[in-house]
């Protein structure tokens, strides 16, 4: 079993009930959900001009490769309606793999770690809160420490547990 790390954020439609969703289809192939961060509110990074998102991180356990839960993401993901029609654009859920245990994957469909992570609060926050001091695979920083690097974004903690 491999323990990994998913990043889950919504803005369309009940944004919370999505990200709910999501790790109920989860739990349905071959993946255990050991922790929960809370939920987050966050503004648009890139593409500014659209609603706020919830984010959160999920710590999960999986006998699944890395490409096999790759493909069960995006069989949730299409079976909840998402259409990747503008990049970085709306959308009812997104789910990606921040880790896979202490794995480095390098293939045309997948990279993990996830290669912007470091550079985003929206996933930093999140992962800080359930695994502060799991260390990246490859710089060997930890969460908190990525976290502290990065410059204020638009994000809040909601006392709401996904």
């Amino acid at each position: 079993m491999n323990t990994i790390f998913l990043a889950l954020g919504s803005n369309v439609g009940d944004r919370e009930a999505n990200l709910r969703n999501a790790v109920t289809e989860l739990e349905r192939g071959e993946v255990q959900v050991l922790r929960r961060s809370s939920l987050y509110e966050t503004e648009p990074q890139e593409l500014r001009d659209q609603p706020w998102f919830l984010n959160a991180v999920v710590e999960v356990e999986s006998g699944l490769s890395a490409l096999q839960l790759l493909a069960r993401i995006r069989e949730i993901e299409q079976e909840m309606g998402r259409r990747r029609v503008i990049s970085k654009g709306p959308r009812n859920i997104d789910i990606d793999i921040l880790f896979y245990g202490q794995s480095v994957v390098e293939t045309a469909e997948l990279k993990v770690p996830h290669p912007r992570l470091s550079q985003r609060r929206f996933v930093l926050e999140p992962l800080a809160e359930i695994a502060p001091g799991f260390k990246h695979p490859v710089t060997g920083k930890t969460a908190s420490e990525m976290l502290e690097a990065l410059e204020p974004q638009g994000v809040r903690r909601l006392n709401i547990t996904l």
